[in-house]
């Protein structure tokens, strides 16, 4: 826990992406759609409250996938729907004062809960942003690991999130994406879907592991940039 308290801004640094041909542009506003069209879950908007529920940082095993996810002193890290900041306070612990956590989310109640959280335990260190449903907002080619914990069958555009997620990180960056097979409207999404939507934003799949909870349901996916 860090001695010093300060107040949170949200960090809206648009980034800009690369031009397109208009003939490429039409090719990939095509796939894109294609894959979007698929059926995502409504974001929650409930009692923020509910993701601090006892032993959780066991049943989801956080150390061990922070620690595929290389996070440790120095290293910048962007927690994408971070929501109660739950993991964006384990996190900010890990990085220590010499890194920087980012606790994205599109519900400013939920940047306003992060921001009373931050300042109640000394975290110096956490930025939070209250981004667009297709753009984190993140500072460009800065960012080392990022996180989607239980969030990714709420995007709306998920090709296009990722895709605006690239310019954002550094070489040797690692995504990680935990989630639980379903539908996509029902809170979960199959695996499947998120590697064929992360390849389609450029992405390569590192590993893919099932030993987040026990039940078999959740699955852990790494990617990195092609």
């Amino acid at each position: 826990m860090f001695k010093r308290c300060v107040s949170v801004c949200a960090l809206l640094l648009i980034v800009q992406l690369p031009g397109l041909t208009r003939a490429n542009a039409a090719a990939q506003g095509t796939s894109t759609q294609q894959v979007q069209n698929r059926k995502t879950s409504k974001p929650y908007r409930g009692d923020l409250s509910i993701f601090e529920s006892p032993g959780r940082d066991e049943r989801l095993q956080i150390n061990r996938v922070m620690d595929i996810l290389a996070i440790g002193p120095g290293k910048n890290v962007a927690d994408i729907g971070a929501g109660s900041g739950w993991f964006t306070v384990r996190a900010a612990r890990r990085v220590t004062e010499t890194g920087t956590v980012y606790a994205v989310d599109i519900n400013p109640e939920a940047i306003r809960y992060i921001g009373r959280r931050i300042q109640r335990e000394e975290l110096g260190n956490v930025r939070a942003i209250l981004s667009k449903s297709d753009d984190p907002l993140l500072p460009t080619d800065s960012i080392d690991a990022v996180l989607l914990l239980k969030t990714y069958h709420e995007i709306e555009k998920p090709v296009s999130l990722l895709r605006n997620v690239r310019s954002t990180l550094k070489p040797g960056a690692k995504i990680g994406i935990i989630d639980r097979n379903g539908s996509g409207e029902n809170h979960g999404v199959n695996r499947d879907v998120v590697i064929k939507e992360a390849a389609e934003a450029g992405y390569r799949l590192l590993e893919q592991d099932d030993f987040v909870k026990a039940d078999g349901m959740d699955y852990f996916l790494v990617f990195a940039p092609r």
